[in-house]
């Protein structure tokens, strides 16, 4: 499903913010991409997104190769990649049902479908009640679901969450969680970034990849 082979990523000035990585996530996985601030988690998760490309490698995701999928179809990754942010990135003055039904809308749902396909990601988040709820009236974890709810308008094979749970209180994290968890249940297959090892301690039957300066240092499937 996702599968990093010698995966390193140079910038400019910065240098190395990952140095032959390898690993590979299967289908209907959950794991956890642990390390501290500056590891290079971020930069793990746009490869994977392939909003960003290795400096030497291959990064595999859904069938899709990064030495060989052009800018021109890279919609077609996005298509089976979720992505969830830690910011939530919702469109204020918009609420919970236009925000979703957005993503629908430039995807090309049938218009005819969009209100209800809204409607049924909403509720799948736990959020039918707040469907006419404007973003600024939500809480930060009501906004992560919402946000939530968009990553999976497309029906994706994998969804990643960077740092998904940074910004929200621990009833929030815990209710987030759960959700990934239920999500991943499911069959999707999860990637999850945080820097948080309480909260990876809290399920101990995901897989766990630590970063540690841009190398991988450890894998929990590994032992």
């Amino acid at each position: 499903m996702i599968k990093l082979t010698n995966v390193s990523r140079e910038y400019p000035k910065r240098g190395y913010a990952l140095r032959d990585v390898s690993f590979h996530l299967k289908k209907g996985e959950f794991a956890f991409l642990t390390g501290h601030s500056g590891s290079g988690k971020s930069t793990t998760m746009r490869l994977v997104h392939m909003s960003d490309r290795p400096t030497k490698g291959e990064v595999r995701v859904t069938g899709f190769s990064s030495e060989k999928v052009t800018q021109r179809h890279i919609w077609k990754v996005r298509r089976r990649v979720g992505f969830v942010f830690q910011d939530f990135r919702l469109l204020p003055g918009r609420t919970a049902q236009e925000n979703v039904a957005f993503v629908l809308e430039v995807t090309g749902t049938p218009r005819a479908a969009i209100t209800s396909r809204a409607q049924r990601l909403l509720s799948q988040v736990g959020l039918s009640t707040m469907a006419g709820a404007y973003v600024n009236e939500l809480s930060g974890g009501e906004q992560q679901r919402v946000a939530i709810a968009r990553a999976l308008a497309n029906d994706p094979l994998v969804l990643l969450a960077d740092e998904p749970t940074g910004n929200l209180d621990d009833r929030a994290t815990r209710g987030v969680l759960d959700l990934f968890w239920d999500i991943n249940a499911k069959g999707m297959a999860v990637l999850m970034a945080t820097h948080d090892l309480e909260l990876v301690r809290r399920y101990p039957h995901a897989r766990v990849f630590e970063l540690d300066h841009g190398e991988l240092v450890f894998d929990s499937a590994e032992g």
